[in-house]
C-alpha cells in the first residue's frame, strides 16, 4: 500500500446499527407531548463521531433502509467526518427507530427494531470491511442480541481482527430487552469480552450480568487478556492494564441525561489511547466527553472544541 493509500485508509471502523431516534421537543412524556424531535443514535456510530471530532480518521459500517430514515441516518453521521462507505442500503428492510420518553424517574426508551436492515446483517457483511492497515475495529455487546446473524458478524469480525493484528474494543453495552435471557446474555457477552483486546464496562452491567459488585471483582472475573476498563457512574473510572490499576473520580455536576454518555466516554478513552496518553489522561478525556453529554438531552454532541473549551 501506497502512502497516500495509507493515509486514506480509516484509523477506526465501529460496527453496528444506527436507529432514527424520536424525542419530545418540549420534554413531556411522549404520550402528552404535541411535538417531537428527529435526531439519529446509535452506540458504534457516535463512538466514530466523536473519534472524528477528536481527529481520528473514522468510519462506521452497518446495514440502513431505503427509506428517509436510512438516508438521514447515513447523511448525518458522513457530516461529522465519518467515512460511510460501509453503511450498505438495504432495499427489502427498514431502518430501526427508537423513541425516548422522559419523566421525573428519568427518561425511558422504546425500541422498534425488529426485522431492521441492520439486524440482517451477517457474515458476509463482515467480509466486505476492509480491516487492511486499521488499528481499532469498535463493537458493542448491541449487535450480538440483534440476531444470529449479528452475532456471527461480531465473531467473524473479532477473528479477522485477529489474523490482521487490528486491535479489538469491546463495549458490553447491555440491553436486557434485546436477549432472551439473562443468562445467555452473560454467556455470550463473557465470550465476546475474552476475544477483545479492549473491555469497556459498567460495574452496574458487571453486576447484572455475573454477580461482581466491584471493578476488582470484575477484573478478577473476567480475567481479560488486555485492558478492562469499569464505568462506575458518578463515582468513577478504573482501567486495568498491563498489570496496573488506575482510578479516575468522576467530576461531580448536574446530571440532565444519562443516555449516550457511555459511548461518549468510550471515544474520549479510545482516543486517549490511539494517541499514546496514559491512562489517567485518557480516563480524564473519557469524562470530559461523558460529562458533555450528560449535561444534554442529545446522545452525541459535538466535540470540536472539546480540547481548547476547558470542559
Amino acid at each position: 500500500m501506497d502512502t497516500q493509500a495509507a493515509q486514506a485508509r480509516p484509523e477506526v471502523i465501529c460496527v453496528g446499527e444506527t436507529m432514527a431516534q424520536v424525542t419530545p421537543a418540549d420534554g413531556e412524556r411522549l404520550e402528552h407531548s404535541r411535538a417531537v424531535r428527529l435526531a439519529v443514535a446509535g452506540a458504534e456510530s457516535t463512538v466514530a463521531q466523536h473519534l472524528a471530532d477528536l481527529g481520528h480518521r473514522t468510519a462506521w459500517a452497518s446495514r440502513v433502509g431505503d427509506d428517509p430514515f436510512g438516508r438521514r441516518i447515513t447523511a448525518a453521521v458522513a457530516a461529522r467526518g465519518v467515512d460511510v462507505t460501509g453503511a450498505v442500503t438495504d432495499p427489502d428492510a427498514p431502518t430501526g427507530v427508537y423513541f425516548k420518553d422522559p419523566g421525573p424517574d428519568g427518561t425511558r426508551v422504546h425500541y422498534y427494531r425488529a426485522g431492521s436492515a441492520a439486524s440482517r446483517m451477517g457474515p458476509a457483511d463482515a467480509d466486505r470491511i476492509d480491516l487492511t492497515g486499521v488499528r481499532l475495529l469498535h463493537l458493542s455487546g448491541i449487535t450480538p442480541a440483534l440476531s444470529a446473524g449479528c452475532a456471527q458478524l461480531v465473531r467473524h469480525l473479532m477473528e479477522r481482527a485477529a489474523a490482521t493484528g487490528t486491535l479489538v474494543s469491546f463495549d458490553v453495552n447491555y440491553r436486557p430487552s434485546l436477549w432472551s435471557s439473562g443468562t445467555e446474555a452473560a454467556g455470550a457477552l463473557r465470550d465476546l469480552a475474552a476475544r477483545a483486546d479492549i473491555v469497556l464496562v459498567g460495574r452496574d452491567e458487571g453486576e447484572s450480568l455475573w454477580g461482581a459488585a466491584t471493578a476488582d471483582e470484575l477484573h478478577a472475573f473476567l480475567a481479560p487478556r488486555g485492558t478492562l476498563v469499569v464505568k462506575d457512574g458518578a463515582v468513577g473510572v478504573t482501567e486495568f492494564a498491563d498489570g496496573t490499576r488506575e482510578f479516575v473520580p468522576a467530576p461531580a455536576m448536574e446530571v440532565v441525561e444519562a443516555v449516550g454518555a457511555g459511548d461518549a466516554f468510550a471515544a474520549g478513552w479510545l482516543s486517549g489511547l490511539l494517541r499514546g496518553a496514559p491512562a489517567a489522561e485518557r480516563l480524564a478525556l473519557g469524562h470530559r466527553l461523558a460529562g458533555r453529554t450528560l449535561r444534554s438531552i442529545e446522545d452525541y454532541v459535538p466535540a470540536d472544541s472539546l480540547c481548547t473549551e476547558g470542559n
